[in-house]
């Protein structure tokens, strides 16, 4: 958890910096505000994974002599042949545009959000690749 520390503190480091030379050049707060609690909560990221290493065991990628298969072999499923995460961000995207525009897309938008959820859930319940 040390270089993941390491890279918030210099990402904190950065927007901090950048805060102040945007505030230099343009005077605006607005952006300067947003820079610096960019920076800010950058810190917190940093400071909480900084801390947190000190206190727990060292990860297989936190040392220099670790073995490969001492990692953990399983991060998770991903499936990578899915459309329906596109029809999700599609079915949002529908949403945001009639909050925006009327309340009937709104409607057309959540019914498009619900049979793209569920069309995700139950992928691997049908089809080629039913388990």
């Amino acid at each position: 958890m040390k270089i993941e520390g390491l890279l918030f503190a210099l990402g904190s480091a950065f927007y901090l910096a950048i805060a102040g030379i945007y505030w230099y050049f343009s005077r605006d707060q607005i952006g300067t505000t947003a820079l610096a609690l960019t920076g800010a909560l950058a810190f917190l990221v940093a400071f909480y994974t900084l801390y947190t290493s000190k206190r727990v065991y060292p990860r297989p990628e936190d040392r220099m002599n670790a073995e490969v298969d001492e990692a953990d072999p399983e991060y998770g499923f991903f499936s990578p042949h899915s459309w329906w995460p596109l029809m999700v961000g599609i079915g949002a995207t529908v949403i945001g545009a009639g909050l925006v525009f009327a309340v009937w897309i709104i409607v057309f938008g959540v019914f498009l959000l619900v049979i793209a959820l569920v069309g995700w859930m139950f992928e691997y319940y049908r089809g080629e690749f039913a388990h």
